[in-house]
């Protein structure tokens, strides 16, 4: 009888152990769920923290490249651009959230430095947030946590001013480069644009350089757009066709709308973006010596679709005139953005990259060409149409060269992220 009770009361002590236990480990994991949801918070927040620091730094860098700074050799323009790059930046930290509610630069939760060359500035922003509300580590005590991210983007320009050699530097390969291959020749000062040896600048006033006014407007270096019969020899900001068949495909996706509509691959590769980055010392750069009648009226019109110009409604550059770096840009009435019209814009369709090639002076150039730098153009500055001559108005808003191969110029062209020929990249991020 005594050893059946003590049977019993074992199994209902064993019993009892089994339901302990059970409502620990229920307990036990109920909080590791509970903490895991702060964790996952707290993870989610560093990922937004670090996202707004990358987009900011991105656009910052942008402002800097845009605004002509990079190609200035005194280096004394940076001062003043570094303004509203340091302001597009905080305006996009600010618009990003972090933690449910957007970053307070005021309250500190921003800042941004910029450091560097003028040829090759670094803008590093830090995003972070110190209020972060936890759920359930408050059993803890915890309240709060912090959440910080850092992110540096350049602007990437391999040029520098006269007498330093940036021959070592990588070169650049911008995208939605423009089937136009302009001679190493100054519409300013009738010398050479770049170094063809180290890719330096020679004409350092060129900066700035608007044909408004002028009679050197760019245009077709041969008659009608003939080039097959009456190519002309190397002139001031007289440009060479360039090849649709190995330099230049025209795009097939994302073609702007136009009236009238893009017929050719020719406007195509103007008003469109060709996806096939153009390297510095691309030895393949071939010019398209085909006879083409109506090269000058579909310049003109692709031109006017780029830049929406076609109604005299087209993006401008801001005064003085003519404009100066830092440059800032004024969007047109045809903007396609709606209400952006007389507004400041950071970008614009008008902005556009065209090669150089190393041209020589009384020598008709021949199959294959060298690219030996890039100059970023804004068409029709005064927002007007371009006339169906085929003679575009242009201001020089960049230049970036690179030399030739043999001189150091060499290794993995830096491509960034836009047809800007001052390549804009993040080199430091999570």
């Amino acid at each position: 009888m005594g050893r059946q009770n003590y049977i019993t009361r074992r199994d209902k002590e064993q019993g009892v152990i089994i339901t302990l236990v059970a409502v620990f480990m229920l307990f036990v994991i109920g909080a590791m769920a509970a903490l895991s949801i702060d964790v996952v918070t707290l993870y989610t927040a560093r990922s937004e923290a670090q996202l707004a620091a990358d987009g900011a730094a991105l656009a910052g860098a942008r402002v800097l490249a845009n605004s002509g700074v990079t190609s200035d050799t005194t280096g004394t323009l940076m001062a003043a651009a570094q303004i509203p790059a340091k302001v597009v930046a905080i305006q996009v930290a600010q618009s990003s959230l972090v933690g449910g509610r957007y970053l307070i630069a005021s309250s500190g939760e921003v800042t941004v430095n910029i450091s560097g060359t003028n040829t090759d500035p670094h803008v590093t922003v830090t995003t972070q947030r110190s209020d972060l509300p936890t759920f359930f580590a408050r059993i803890w005590g915890r309240t709060q946590v912090a959440v910080a991210a850092s992110a540096t983007a350049e602007a990437y320009n391999p040029s520098a001013g006269v007498g330093v050699s940036f021959s070592s530097a990588p070169p650049v390969a911008p995208i939605c480069v423009k089937p136009w291959l302009l001679p190493n020749i100054s519409p300013k000062t009738g010398g050479a644009i770049f170094s063809a040896a180290t890719g330096t600048i020679s004409d350092t006033t060129l900066l700035g350089w608007s044909s408004v006014g002028s009679s050197l407007q760019m245009s077709v270096s041969c008659t009608g757009g003939n080039c097959g019969t009456t190519l002309l020899l190397p002139s001031a900001w007289q440009y060479y066709p360039g090849d649709p068949a190995t330099t230049f495909p025209p795009p097939t996706t994302s073609l702007p709308s136009c009236s009238p509509a893009l017929s050719s691959g020719y406007e195509e590769s103007i008003a469109g973006c060709i996806p096939i980055p153009i390297s510095c010392n691309a030895s393949s750069a071939n010019i398209d010596f085909s006879d083409y009648p109506n090269r000058n009226a579909e310049t003109a019109s692709a031109v006017n679709c780029l830049t929406h110009a076609t109604n005299n409604g087209g993006d401008s550059v801001a005064s003085p005139s003519p404009p100066n770096a830092p440059f800032q840009f004024v969007a047109g009435a045809d903007n396609p953005i709606p209400g952006l019209a007389s507004s400041d814009v950071m970008v614009s369709d008008s902005l556009v990259t065209v090669p150089v090639f190393n041209s020589t002076t009384g020598v008709a150039p021949t199959n294959p060409i060298q690219i030996i730098g890039f100059v970023q153009l804004f068409l029709n500055p005064i927002g007007n149409a371009a006339p169906g001559t085929g003679k575009i108005d242009t201001t020089v808003v960049n230049l970036a060269g690179c030399g030739t191969p043999g001189s150091g110029a060499f290794g993995t062209a830096i491509v960034g992220n836009g047809a800007s020929p001052v390549a804009v990249r993040l080199i430091s991020g999570p």
